[in-house]
């Protein structure tokens, strides 16, 4: 339900929501979130203008030793609760016979931006297979050989785990070649490595309007 009077006001609702992170306050944080939980749309702008940049603010307060490990990863804990909490507006009824596989790459802990990645695609009628973090490469390919996904996404957030990154993109290619595979997060705001360019079972997505895009477009896609 939205607060009495309420007017999208995204700078400041993002300010907001981090002062209700920062607090540990679960409950502000998501009488924000109600506030955009009224379409997809709303939840989309919900994503990229308060959750989103509200972390990466997180993110840069720890980075600069302004706050504990403990409020970092309470802030994201609570964020991925709100967002769980905006399930049963995010699926759809319009089913497609489309499938991903999403997780992080290895040694990662971050999931937040994968999970909205997920919750776009649920939008768009596909099953999404949410692994999130912390699974092993064999164990995601394994898990993949049997739901037979159309795609595998990975999330990317600390920059200096580009060659895991990398490794675990050969590893998966090796085992299932004819799998497109997505890859995107927090550490692509430095750039794209030619590396990953390079490679054409691969697509580099920067955030969720080219994601949403991206599945508009992709082969056999049914808008129903």
């Amino acid at each position: 339900m939205r607060e009495r009077g309420y007017q999208h006001n995204y700078p400041d609702d993002c300010e907001r929501f981090i002062n209700s992170l920062l607090m540990g306050k679960r409950i502000n944080a998501a009488i924000i979130a109600n506030n955009y939980a009224g379409s997809h749309e709303e939840i989309k702008i919900l994503y990229d203008q308060v959750i989103k940049p509200a972390l990466y603010k997180v993110g840069e307060l720890w980075e600069y030793n302004l706050i504990s490990v403990a409020s970092e990863h309470l802030a994201t804990s609570l964020s991925e609760s709100v967002m769980n909490e905006l399930y049963d507006k995010i699926i759809s009824e319009d089913r497609v016979e489309k499938k991903v596989v999403l997780g992080c790459v290895e040694n990662e802990l971050h999931q937040v931006g994968i999970k909205m990645v997920a919750d776009i695609f649920e939008m768009h009628g596909w099953d999404t297979y949410f692994l999130g973090a912390g699974i092993p490469t064999i164990e995601l390919i394994e898990y993949a050989r049997e739901v037979k996904p159309n795609l595998i996404a990975l999330s990317l957030t600390v920059y200096s785990h580009m060659n895991q990154l990398l490794k675990m993109i050969k590893e998966i290619h090796e085992n299932l070649p004819h799998i497109h595979i997505l890859t995107g997060g927090q550490a692509f705001r430095h750039g794209i490595t030619a590396s990953i360019s390079q490679l054409q079972y691969v697509t580099v997505l920067s955030d969720l309007s080219e994601i949403e895009q991206f599945i508009l477009k992709y082969p056999d896609y049914e808008q129903k």
